[in-house]
C-alpha cells in the first residue's frame, strides 16, 4: 500500500556564498565559494534480551549526534534519547540514526527536544536517514518529538524499517510548519520525507511527502493542508492493529484519519492548526498504540 502526497509549485531558489580573500580580484572572488561548516552525526544502537530484560548490546555515537540512556518505565524495554548538539539542521548537514531490537527485545528511540530545520545557504539539503530493524518477537518504537521547519528550510528525510513477521513497530513523525505563536511564515520551503517499511522482506508500507516552493500557498490548498500548520504521520505494525483501529479513531478530530491498510498495519495522518492542537490529539493516540506512557522527555 503506498500513500503519496506530492506538491510542487515552484523551483526552490538557491544561491552560493562567496568569500573575500585579502588582495583577491572580483573575478577570483566569484570563482571561489566559501565552504561553510557542516554538521554531521551518526548513532547506532542495538538491544538484546537477557534474563528477561532488554539490555544494551551496541552503542556508537559520532559527531553532533549523541545518545542518553535515562532508563524507561518498567516494562518498556530500553529507552534511548537522541540529541543533536549542533542545535538544528541546515543545508549540507548529514545525520544518520540506526536502531535494532534483537529477538524478544524492546527498544524505544526518542529525542530530547524538537528538531529544527533552518534556512539553507546554498543548494545542498540537510539530510536525515533513519534505519530500524526488529527481529522475531521484538518491538521498536520510533518516537521523535516534532521537527520544526523554518522559512527557507531544505530538508530531505527518510525512514526505513525491516521487521520480522511477528515483530512490532510504532513510528511517528510530527512536523510543525513554522511556529504560529511567533508569527513565522514559510515563504520558501523544500522538504521531502519518505518511508519504506518491510515485513519478512516484503514491502508493506510506502509513504512519500514533498513540499517545494511557496510554503504558505501549499499549506493553504484545500486538498492538501487546508491551512493546517502541523501534521503527524503514525504507523503501527502489530498483530493487534485491527483491534486498536476503532479506539484510535475515537481519539482523533475531524482533521485526522486512521485506516487498517492491510492485516496488522494501521496508518494515521493528523492535521492541526498548530503544534499545541496537534499534541492534544497525538499524545493520547501514541499512548493507546504504545500501551502505556510516553518517554518522559515528551512531557518536560
Amino acid at each position: 500500500m503506498a500513500l503519496t502526497l506530492d506538491i510542487e509549485t515552484a523551483e526552490a531558489a538557491s544561491g552560493t556564498a562567496h568569500g573575500t580573500m585579502p588582495g583577491s580580484t572580483p573575478s577570483a572572488r566569484a570563482e571561489k565559494p566559501v565552504a561553510q561548516p557542516r554538521a554531521q552525526g551518526a548513532v547506532r544502537i542495538s538491544t538484546g534480551l537477557r534474563r528477561g530484560m532488554s539490555r544494551l548490546d551496541t552503542l556508537y555515537q559520532q559527531g553532533s549526534a549523541k545518545v542518553l540512556l535515562p532508563g524507561g518505565a518498567a516494562g518498556t524495554g530500553l529507552e534511548a534519547v537522541l540529541l543533536n548538539t549542533a542545535g538544528g539542521i541546515t543545508g549540507g548537514d548529514r545525520f544518520g540514526y540506526s536502531g535494532s531490537a534483537g529477538p524478544g527485545a524492546t527498544l524505544t528511540l526518542t529525542t530530547q527536544a524538537a528538531e529544527r530545520a533552518y534556512r539553507a545557504n546554498g543548494p545542498l539539503p540537510g539530510t536525515v536517514r533513519t534505519d530500524l530493524s526488529a527481529a522475531g518477537g521484538a518491538r521498536i518504537d520510533w518516537l521523535p518529538q516534532e521537527t520544526i521547519l523554518f522559512d527557507g528550510a531544505h530538508l530531505t528525510r527518510s525512514l526505513e524499517a525491516d521487521l520480522a513477521e511477528d515483530a512490532t513497530l510504532l513510528a511517528v513523525e510530527p512536523i510543525i510548519f513554522g511556529r504560529t505563536a511567533m508569527g513565522e511564515r514559510l515563504n520558501e520551503i523544500a522538504f521531502s520525507d519518505q518511508w519504506r517499511i518491510r515485513r519478512a522482506g516484503r514491502l508493506i508500507y510506502a509513504d512519500a511527502l514533498r513540499l517545494e516552493g511557496d510554503g504558505e500557498a501549499l499549506l493553504a490548498r484545500p486538498a492538501a493542508f487546508s491551512g493546517a500548520r502541523a501534521m503527524a504521520s503514525i504507523l503501527y505494525v502489530s498483530a493487534d492493529a485491527e483491534a486498536l483501529l476503532s479506539p484510535l479513531r475515537t481519539l482523533l478530530s475531524g482533521t485526522a484519519g486512521a485506516s487498517l491498510i492491510r492485516p496488522g498495519v494501521l496508518a494515521a495522518r493528523l492535521l492541526a492548526a498548530d503544534g499545541f492542537a496537534l499534541r492534544r490529539m497525538l499524545l493520547p493516540a501514541l499512548r493507546l498504540l504504545r500501551g502505556g506512557a510516553l518517554p518522559k522527555v515528551w512531557t518536560l
